[in-house]
């Protein structure tokens, strides 16, 4: 055990959950790193009643944030349900969706919510780019979303993962940001990470990308008009993960099955909401950034990107001990 000391060692519950409720997607994206797909669900999945108990606990330990994302939330039957019991306690909500099947009844019953935001993936701003990227998806539906969003005075952020096959297109997606009435703009070099991991050879970007891309990235960020915030720092997942182990961040990662993860980038798991409290599950999490089997994963992150393709095989940390889970 460590004896360093932490921020969040002070702390009596997280200040931000990232709920990803379903692996079940309508896409299957290149560069997802859930590796999402249509049908894709967990075989154990929170059911409804699990994942509502779930969210009393987050109301009641008094948790001020939480992201309710996937693979594609809106593809949970109990998505609203949940927003609702969290939204209506005062919870302040961010919902990640790939806009497909985002529209404007649904945000009229979100802007009855505390809504910090509404993310919208656009990885593109032509149909073809965005559809190689993206297979199956429409641009246009992606827009749409991004218009409703606005259109019911929620705020609408964007999030562009560069590839090969798209960031050539880096300063249209801003432009078309901009012009859709977002505040932020968020990406950063792509993550090692599931689906992008096994088709990374045909996706990673090469080294003058990244150039060009930062350089745009820079210049857009420069921009005297301050209505869009471009956000990409950290802008690898090497500089994020050194971040966290400098400063560990106050944040739970909560899996489709109830298990949560100490970082997304490494495999470790410090609990599981279908057995353990809120409570429980925090103190676990607490402990792990002490714990030096998870200090080394993190590490060894931060030295080899290839690592972060192990990130999915999770493995649990209870009382220090690592096992294997099932996935």
């Amino acid at each position: 055990m460590s004896a360093r000391h932490n921020r969040i060692d002070a702390l009596r519950a997280p200040l931000f959950v990232s709920w990803q409720l379903t692996r079940d997607c309508d896409l299957a994206c290149l560069h997802c790193c859930t590796d999402s797909a249509p049908g894709k669900h967990l075989p154990d999945e929170m059911t409804a009643e699990r994942a509502l108990r779930v969210a009393a606990d987050l109301v009641a330990a008094e948790v001020p944030y939480v992201m309710l994302c996937g693979g594609e939330p809106l593809r949970v039957p109990h998505f609203m349900a949940i927003a609702e019991h969290l939204g209506r306690a005062g919870v302040l909500l961010k919902i990640e969706t790939n806009g497909q099947a985002f529209d404007a009844a649904l945000a009229a019953c979100l802007a009855a919510l505390p809504i910090r935001s509404v993310q919208i993936s656009l990885d593109g701003d032509t149909q073809e780019v965005y559809a190689r990227q993206r297979p199956g998806a429409s641009l246009a539906r992606a827009h749409a979303a991004c218009r409703a969003v606005r259109g019911a005075g929620l705020p609408l952020e964007i999030t562009f993962a560069p590839t090969r096959q798209n960031i050539h297109q880096v300063a249209a997606v801003i432009d078309r940001a901009r012009e859709l009435g977002a505040f932020r703009f968020n990406t950063g070099q792509l993550m090692h990470i599931g689906r992008a991991a096994r088709l990374w050879h045909k996706i990673e970007p090469s080294a003058a990308d990244y150039q060009a891309f930062r350089t745009v990235l820079r210049l857009e960020a420069a921009r005297i008009d301050q209505t869009l915030q471009i956000c990409y720092e950290p802008f690898s997942v090497q500089a994020g993960l050194q971040d966290n182990l400098d400063t560990p961040p106050a944040t739970l990662l909560v899996l489709p099955n109830g298990l949560v993860k100490v970082a997304g980038a490494v495999g470790c798991v410090c609990g599981d909401l279908r057995r353990m409290t809120l409570a429980e599950v925090w103190e676990s999490y607490r402990a792990a950034w002490h714990n030096e089997t998870v200090i080394a994963a993190i590490r060894r992150g931060i030295a080899d990107d290839n690592a972060h393709a192990e990130a999915n095989n999770w493995t649990s940390i209870p009382n220090g001990v690592l096992q294997t889970c099932s996935t």
